[in-house]
């Protein structure tokens, strides 16, 4: 699944090629995918796009019909720009063709994003985003709310920081990687973090996101680039998807478990509990 990062790269990938160009043509070549493809956006036709933001991993273009439209890359979804004259393939869904000449268009084999029409005013009281927490690379996002937030958490730190409702974009990958860049042992019950170890897991996850976004997100299958290129940050990952492997600090063999039915990828000499 595309996690933060790469929805990241995505936005800032397409940004330049829509923004300040208006909407020419909207095309539905499928409309179920998690949730219908919201009928209501061919209303957009002529409006302009005005910012392309995100929001955990949801896209949002933001038009100047006071609307904006959601995107969810969910499973295995991708955008592109492209000319529309490009051949479709079996799995592009939707498409947008813009005033400039290009078309935005929206791939996904197993049909598991979304695509819809959320007006200015009821985006942040939407379901998908009203209970978010704080966006991991912004400021709101520091060890005292994070150290208050697991409090009361009887449950593993890996799995606490992978819920949205902790911090938003802390997905599986960049998850084992954090904690091992803090010392930290995913098995560690959320609720005994100390407010120190606390402010290195929140700069680590910020490193992690960052330095994973500057290189194009992580190599996955279904995940390309808008450019059509894979991300590079896999060859960084020192934990996940290395088990068996030598730890790249201390050379001990890297181990693997399953917390919330999650593979979870750590040191057991560099990660204390």
């Amino acid at each position: 699944m595309p996690e933060l990062p790469e929805v990241e790269t995505t936005r800032l990938g397409i940004s330049p090629h829509i923004i300040g160009h208006s909407i020419r043509e909207i095309i539905i070549r499928r409309h179920d995918l998690r949730q219908p493809i919201s009928p209501s956006l061919t209303d957009l036709i002529g409006r302009t796009f005005e910012a392309v933001t995100r929001r955990s991993k949801y896209l949002l273009l933001k038009t100047n019909a006071n609307s904006s439209i959601l995107i969810h890359l969910g499973m295995s979804g991708s955008l592109r720009i492209i000319s529309p004259a490009e051949e479709w393939k079996k799995h592009d869904h939707f498409a947008i063709t813009l005033s400039n000449g290009r078309q935005l268009r929206y791939h996904d084999p197993r049909r598991f994003g979304l695509i819809l029409h959320l007006k200015e005013s009821d985006i942040q009281n939407h379901p998908l985003l009203k209970n978010l927490g704080p966006e991991p690379l912004e400021e709101t996002f520091t060890a005292a709310r994070l150290h208050a937030s697991l409090r009361k958490k009887n449950i593993p730190i890996k799995v606490a920081i992978m819920d949205a409702k902790t911090v938003v974009g802390v997905g599986n990958i960049y998850a084992s990687e954090s904690l091992f860049r803090s010392g930290i042992h995913p098995k560690l019950q959320a609720c005994k973090l100390s407010k120190p170890r606390a402010g290195k897991l929140v700069q680590a996850i910020k490193e992690v996101l960052t330095e994973s976004i500057q290189a194009g997100g992580t190599t996955l299958r279904d995940f390309l680039n808008t450019d059509g290129a894979p991300g590079y940050f896999k060859q960084r990952l020192f934990v996940y998807d290395r088990k068996g492997e030598p730890c790249r600090v201390c050379t001990n063999p890297i181990s693997r478990g399953i917390l919330g039915q999650r593979s979870t990828y750590f040191c057991p000499k560099c990660q204390k509990m």
